[in-house]
C-alpha cells in the first residue's frame, strides 16, 4: 500500500476513504472552478507526504508532476533548454530521459518555453518517471489529445508497478476510473 486516506476531512470539504495500491490510478475528482488551484496544492502535499493529517498514512512518497515555470528575466536573457531541464531535474541514467527527444523536432537545445502546453507536460512527465513511479499528477496546460496520450503514458508506467493519483477536475472525462473519488464540498465555493 502506497497511501492510506481514511476520509480527508478540512472545513470546506470532504475526501471518502480510498487506498492507493501498487497498480492503481486513482482518480480525484476536485471540479473545475476558482478553488481548484488551491486544494490541488493543498492535497498533494498531503499525498507527497510534505504535510502531516491523521486521517492519511503515507507508506511510500509520491512525487508531483510540477508544471514548469520559469522566472521572466531567466526567459528574456536566457532561456532554459530542454537539455538543461533534463540535466538539472532528471537521472539521465533512466530511459525516461531521453523520451522526449523521441518527438522529432525536440533537440537539448529546444527552448523550454516554445513548447506548446502538452510537450511542454510531456517533458515534465518523463522527467518526474526518470525518478520514481509513484506520483501524483493533473493534465491542465493540455487539448483532449495530449492528455489522452499522458494519462496512457502514466498508465502502462502504473501497470510496470507504479502508482498514481490523477488530480482531475473534469467530470465529462472518460478515463480508467476503477478508482474514482469525487471531493464532496461542504459549502459549494
Amino acid at each position: 500500500m502506497i497511501i492510506e486516506n481514511k476520509g480527508l476531512n478540512t472545513n470546506t470539504f470532504y475526501i471518502p476513504p480510498f487506498d492507493l495500491n501498487v497498480g492503481e490510478i486513482v482518480v480525484l475528482n476536485l471540479f473545475n472552478g476558482i478553488h481548484f488551484y488551491e486544494t490541488e496544492m493543498f492535497l498533494k502535499d498531503i499525498f507527497c507526504g510534505k504535510t502531516k493529517d491523521e486521517n492519511v498514512v503515507v507508506h511510500k512518497n509520491s512525487t508531483f508532476v510540477a508544471h514548469f515555470i520559469e522566472p521572466n528575466l531567466r526567459r528574456l536573457f536566457y532561456p532554459i533548454t530542454v537539455g538543461e531541464y533534463l540535466k538539472k531535474n532528471a537521472n539521465l541514467n533512466s530511459p525516461y530521459a531521453t523520451k522526449i527527444h523521441e518527438i522529432d523536432w525536440i533537440n537539448k537545445k529546444t527552448k523550454v518555453n516554445t513548447l506548446a502546453g502538452n510537450s511542454r507536460r510531456l517533458l515534465c512527465l518523463y522527467t518526474t518517471l526518470s525518478k520514481t513511479n509513484h506520483i501524483i499528477f493533473d493534465l491542465i496546460g493540455q487539448d483532449p489529445k495530449g492528455a489522452e496520450e499522458t494519462y496512457e503514458i502514466v498508465k502502462n508506467m502504473v501497470k510496470k508497478g507504479g502508482s498514481a493519483i490523477f488530480l482531475d477536475y473534469l467530470e465529462e472525462m472518460k478515463y480508467d476510473r476503477t478508482k474514482y473519488i469525487e471531493l464532496q464540498w461542504k459549502n459549494q465555493p
